[in-house]
């Protein structure tokens, strides 16, 4: 209140003064004056942006009971619907004429449900703006946790009832469960009935006899992680990083550090510290990783560090869960959320810091609906909310190294591994020279060491990034290969399953019995390996020997998948047979050789410019989990290219020289991060209405000496889900505002008819 004329002046809600949202320090002389203009106004009128796939707010009338502010989710109709929408603090989208008042409908109710800080929505603008996305898609992502704005259902349990009788007839289950249920928990009805090996029923009859009384079970609340719970001694080198990052975090704004570090080098500890830091500062931190379901180890790591298991956020959680975290990151109990890249979404109230582990991961890049690079969108958030971002990865993008070279990322790097423990040597095996026997995929070489590896009581891994049996099925009778009806793609036999698989689509079919051409019984042959059939081949040559198989296929759910992560870290299997999910943060003590089964398949793929990129990152990445800890390791790699840049830079360790080979590839090509690109993927059912549409639209791009349009050219995956596919793509110099010209481009199109669907992808990682 002013100090100038404290008598004269009230604290007003804006609601009523007409002036928005919030408090105003209004002056009595004129408080009149306002209520008068308020009542020639009309009734409150509010912007409201819906999850629904459109650019701009829409005004609804307040009721006089109703308090509102920006952020809070209220449901309104729309339509002959109603929706759930987001009070916004300023209209969005072009403006329009002013509707009547009368005409406008009326907010119905405000849920219960924390609102959004208004830090997030300038984070759901600035996505909207920077990925030509509709603002409601954006603000979908943020409500992707439909359980939070639904009346929460009280859960019920059991619990002992002291200083009651034993029941007229004790059975040995009843005594089972009264035994169980002496430590007076509260626990669920079938819960207690498992652990007591009995059926509900037994249960509800010590409810009847008042042993037991059914209860509320309370809210659970997320465990609070300690700073100061464990104590870790660290390197030279690692107390240097810990020192930057943590001096981040002490000065309190925005500033990006990448954190640089070889395979095994203690990186997850280093940023521990800094979360430490923040939680000390009383701010909340998000910790990104791009398989959030595969990381037990991790979970694990910071238990022992913070006194308890972080909050997890990812797709495998229930309904009712992920309701449960999305509330405690908006109301602050959650201090730490671990969580895949849809994370960043979260209402955070204190967000503090953010890191992201495997920043290099293409994980990251979500190609569905809105297509947001969820590491760059890390950056901006931190940006916006004016704290440290670190980025963490043994092979940085390409991105980020020139980011720490020109000085806009901090470079923290750690040079060797915490256990002291040399990097493996990798060896080349030349499949022209050392092919494997006929029909099988394992050279003698890498056989040799496998088993040289067992001999010695240790474990092996090969690694093929390439789920299912066999890419291609083919007929040796009349040579028709099998693929998918709905996408320009071979079907994948799962041989485990007895089923032919689109990879693209779903599609699925069981393995034919004769060919679907020419009828011949018997005439199908697998080609080509996919990890099945290499498992295959290892549980031939090594019968003995106890094999897991890792592929995202195979194993139903997450809680199998940790336990099989934990059969290898025990030391209980001997060879591991894995597709890209070995390569993600395992740490696995006894593992002393890893074979790349098919070193050259990820160089294939001409038309993508990061390749070679995420061919070396993959490679160096699944190598690394060699040797880190209890055996001396060593790594192979069968190619028939082993002069290819990217199998010299992986046989020698030579990364420095990779990267410069890249850079200069990319600056000369005005390649991300040297330049922009976008690409615009037009498709529909028919063939000819998409190339029609895609040439229209590459006509009517606007001139400019500085931005080239490529195209249209026929996707190289041409027909996914039925729909036909066509590219163009945009390229220009990294000062150039991109989104400006697509924006000016686009709104010269006619409208789209039929099943024309246009997508645009700012900064494309996919060029299929």
């Amino acid at each position: 209140m002013p100090s100038a004329c404290p008598s004269r002046c009230v604290l007003f809600h804006n609601r009523f003064a007409g002036f928005g949202f919030g408090w105003t320090v209004v002056p009595l002389d004129n408080l009149l004056e306002q209520l008068e203009t308020n009542a020639r106004s009309g009734p409150t009128r509010i912007p409201v942006v819906l999850a629904v796939a459109l650019d701009q707010s829409y005004d609804y009338l307040v009721p006089d009971d109703l308090e509102l502010e920006p952020g809070c989710f209220v449901m309104v109709p729309f339509g002959p619907q109603s929706r759930i929408g987001v009070v916004w603090d300023a209209p969005v989208g072009k403006p329009g004429k002013q509707i009547d008042p009368s005409k406008l409908k009326t907010v119905e109710s405000r849920l219960d449900v924390p609102p959004l800080p208004l830090l997030s929505l300038r984070f759901v603008e600035w996505i909207a703006r920077y990925t030509l996305s509709p603002l409601g898609m954006v603000v979908r992502m943020m409500m992707s946790a439909r359980a939070a704005f639904e009346p929460s259902k009280p859960r019920y349990g059991v619990t002992l009832v002291e200083d009651v009788p034993e029941p007229p007839r004790m059975t040995p289950p009843r005594k089972r469960a009264l035994e169980i249920a002496a430590d007076c928990a509260i626990r669920v009805k079938s819960a207690l009935a498992a652990e007591a090996e009995c059926s509900t029923g037994v249960i509800d009859g010590l409810v009847e006899t008042g042993n037991l009384v059914e209860v509320m079970i309370p809210e659970k609340k997320p465990p609070r992680p300690d700073p100061a719970h464990h104590t870790t001694e660290f390197t030279p080198d690692q107390a240097r990083a810990v020192h930057t990052l943590v001096s981040a975090v002490d000065g309190a704004n925005f500033s990006v550090a990448l954190l640089d570090g070889v395979t095994g080098s203690g990186k997850t500890e280093v940023y521990f510290e800094t979360v430490a830091r923040t939680l000390e500062r009383g701010r909340q931190a998000l910790i990104m990783l791009p398989e959030i379901a595969l990381t037990d180890q991790f979970m694990r790591r910071f238990e022992q560090r913070f006194g308890c298991a972080p909050v997890e956020w990812h797709s495998a959680l229930s309904g009712p869960e992920r309701g449960r975290v999305w509330r405690t990151a908006a109301s602050g109990e959650a201090r730490v959320v671990v969580g895949a890249r849809s994370a960043l979404f979260l209402p955070f109230k204190e967000l503090g810091l953010i890191i992201v582990d495997e920043e290099h991961d293409p994980g990251f890049k979500q190609d569905d609906r809105v297509h947001y690079q969820a590491r760059d969108m890390a950056v901006v958030r931190g940006n916006l909310g004016d704290f440290p971002v670190v980025l963490a990865s043994a092979t940085p993008s390409i991105e980020s190294h020139v980011n720490a070279r020109t000085g806009r990322y901090r470079h923290v790097v750690l040079p060797g591994r915490y256990s002291g423990a040399e990097l493996p040597k990798v060896t080349a095996i030349d499949l022209r020279k050392n092919p494997p026997y006929k029909g099988n995929w394992l050279s003698p070489i890498l056989v040799e060491a496998v088993a040289e590896t067992l001999a010695a009581k240790q474990q092996s891994l090969l690694f093929l990034n390439r789920r299912g049996y066999a890419p291609l099925t083919l007929c040796r009778s009349c040579g028709h290969r099998v693929d998918c009806p709905q996408c320009t793609a071979w079907l994948v036999e799962h041989r485990f399953r007895g089923r032919l698989h689109c990879h693209h689509c779903g599609f699925s079919i069981p393995l034919p019995e004769r060919c679907p051409k020419c009828s011949d019984a018997g005439s199908l042959i697998a080609c080509g390996p996919g990890v099945e059939r290499v498992a295959e081949e290892v549980t031939e040559r090594f019968p003995e020997a106890k094999l897991a198989l890792l592929s995202s296929d195979l194993i139903p759910g997450i809680i199998e998948m940790r336990q099989i992560i934990r059969e290898i870290e025990a030391g209980e299997i001997d060879i591991i047979v894995g597709t890209q999910m070995v390569a993600k943060g395992h740490h696995f003590p006894n593992l002393a050789t890893v074979g790349i089964v098919d070193g050259d398949l990820g160089l294939s793929q001409g038309a993508d410019l990061r390749a070679g990129e995420r061919t070396f990152q993959l490679l160096h990445q699944v190598t690394g989990r060699a040797g880190r800890a209890l055996a001396e390791g060593r790594g192979f790699v069968q190619t028939h290219m082993p002069e290819h840049p990217v199998m010299e830079a992986i046989i020698s360790g030579d990364r420095e020289a990779f990267l410069e080979r890249e850079i200069t590839a990319r600056r000369s090509g005005l390649l991300p991060p040297f330049g922009r690109l976008a690409a615009l993927i037009v498709s529909a059912r028919d063939k000819e209405t998409a190339q029609l549409m895609a040439r229209d639209i590459a006509h009517r791009a606007p001139p400019s000496e500085r931005i080239d349009v490529l195209g249209p050219a026929e996707a190289p995956i041409a027909v996914i889900r039925g729909r036909n596919r066509w590219r163009l793509l945009v390229r220009a110099p990294r000062e150039i505002d991109v989104q400006a010209y697509l924006r000016a481009w686009l709104d010269s199109l006619p409208p789209l008819k039929g099943d024309l669907r246009l997508t645009v992808d700012i900064d494309p990682y996919s060029f299929l």
